[in-house]
């Protein structure tokens, strides 16, 4: 039995946290008939009784008192953390797991990293062992940030740090959203390559989000709810569109988009929040998927993507499920695997599904998708039996691929556009602590990253087929 803590920092972060806490709720009321606190709520939910002083939670087996997330959030402004405590969720969290400040970061990496980072250092660590104290065997870290803005980016990557210095054994496995080049805050690349040498430096795991795909599958979702096929309707009090997911007031026009990373955290943690077959240890996503400590980027595909909406359209058939995880369409950033290199791959299924459907799918696709030639069977797979509410089964796949390497050279290019003018440097050299090298050291990381990825895929044109065998005569 282990625990996780997820930590949700900066506005993306706590949104896209709520509808996770949200959907995670609705998924455990449906399969928690009887109201007992069990093994599977106790892995990111305490049980808490309010007449116990101490504000320990009650051990599995008894009757739910009061659940509270195992969480910590962050917001260095008040609006999205007051909204959750305004809104449905406002019991799963208490004032101990919040901290806020009310000015915000101002799209500035170094005031999170620099400024707010050293301001609330004690706060923060504080709430964290907090959290991991309430945990019999900890077992994971989920970070949740954005890396366009300042307060994601910079204080989200001072947290990482935060974590590693205080748990370095505890795994660390980070949700980063990255802008699209149509960003509205003209200083998200420097943002983004300052936060992304901090996550190739500190992350255990990192799956990276784009803003753009999650754009385009929402889009794919609304067309389908227009009648593009028979039946295919979404329900108007549907969680992808309903703005009562954890948040009050009317629907936003990002609540669909929080709502697929939502998703696919609900899918990577099912096995240790459910029972399943084959279930997956969170830590063995790294272990597995990670040949190399800072090629941790792993590309994450949902299917069926209908399941984001509760799409009324008839289930995939199992095969093609298999299939839609490693077509373009089904990822959360825009990329080609099948034409890059994979160094390993996790599947992690729901639903009723065997073992045998596993395999058989695996042997189907494997000679269509080009793996590194030292680890032909790099293969992790996880079955879990509880489906998402509403459908038979789903799948999420996790691929370490070199097909990465692109978003990476985008972010640069848009970095040095700006950095060649030192357009709006003075904002970031004003804060202290700050200093002009951090930049140049953040593009030499993103550069040394991109060359690690091109020396992989150069190495696909190397891979051979099999040696004939000998054959034997009869």
């Amino acid at each position: 039995m282990t625990q996780s803590v997820v930590v949700q920092v900066g506005q993306c972060g706590n949104q896209v946290g709520c509808r996770f806490w949200d959907l995670a709720l609705r998924e455990h009321a449906h399969v928690n008939k009887k109201g007992l606190y069990d093994e599977a709520l106790s892995s990111f939910f305490q049980n808490v009784d309010s007449r116990r002083s101490d504000g320990r939670g009650c051990g599995v087996g008894g009757r739910i008192q009061h659940l509270k997330a195992r969480a910590v959030l962050v917001d260095m402004e008040e609006g999205v953390v007051n909204e959750i405590l305004q809104g449905p969720l406002r019991e799963v969290f208490d004032s101990t797991q919040l901290l806020t400040d009310v000015s915000g970061s101002g799209n500035n990496w170094a005031v999170g990293h620099m400024t707010y980072g050293s301001a609330y250092r004690e706060q923060i660590v504080d709430k964290l062992r907090k959290a991991a104290e309430h945990c019999d065997c900890l077992q994971c870290f989920f970070l949740i940030h954005s890396m366009g803005g300042g307060t994601g980016s910079g204080l989200g990557t001072r947290v990482l740090s935060l974590l590693e210095e205080e748990f370095p054994e505890v795994c660390r496995i980070v949700t980063s959203i990255y802008p699209s080049a149509e960003d509205d805050v003209i200083t998200s690349p420097y943002n983004s390559v300052l936060a992304m040498r901090e996550l190739t430096e500190h992350a255990d795991c990192v799956l990276p989000v784009e803003n753009q795909s999650l754009v385009e599958i929402v889009n794919k979702i609304k067309h389908m709810s227009h009648g593009a096929k028979p039946g295919a309707t979404i329900r108007r009090d549907s969680t992808v569109i309903s703005g009562q997911g954890g948040l009050s007031g009317a629907e936003k026009p990002f609540d669909a988009m929080n709502n697929i990373v939502a998703n696919l955290l609900l899918n990577m943690t099912s096995s240790a929040r459910f029972e399943g077959s084959l279930n997956m240890d969170l830590n063995e996503i790294a272990m597995n998927l990670v040949p190399f400590p800072r090629l941790h980027y792993l590309v994450p595909s949902l299917t069926p993507l209908y399941t984001l909406a509760d799409v009324n359209v008839p289930t995939r058939r199992l095969d093609q499920m298999f299939s839609d995880a490693f077509s373009k369409e089904h990822q959360l950033i825009r990329a080609d695997p099948k034409h890059s290199l994979y160094l390993a791959c996790a599947l992690m299924v729901r639903g009723n599904v065997q073992v045998s459907d596993l395999r058989r799918n695996i042997e189907r696709l494997k000679p269509s998708l080009p793996f590194v030639s030292w680890n032909q069977e790099g293969w992790k797979t996880g079955l879990c039996s509880v489906p998402p509410v509403g459908h038979s089964h789903s799948l999420l796949a996790l691929a370490n691929n070199t097909c990465v390497k692109p978003t990476f050279m985008e972010l640069r290019e848009r970095f040095t556009r700006l950095y060649r003018k030192k357009a709006h440097l003075h904002h970031y050299l004003n804060v202290e602590g700050m200093e002009q090298s951090f930049f140049s050291e953040a593009v030499t990381s993103l550069s040394s990253l991109i060359e690690e990825y091109h020396h992989l895929d150069a190495t696909k044109l190397k891979l051979m087929p099999d040696a004939p065998r000998l054959c034997i005569a009869t």
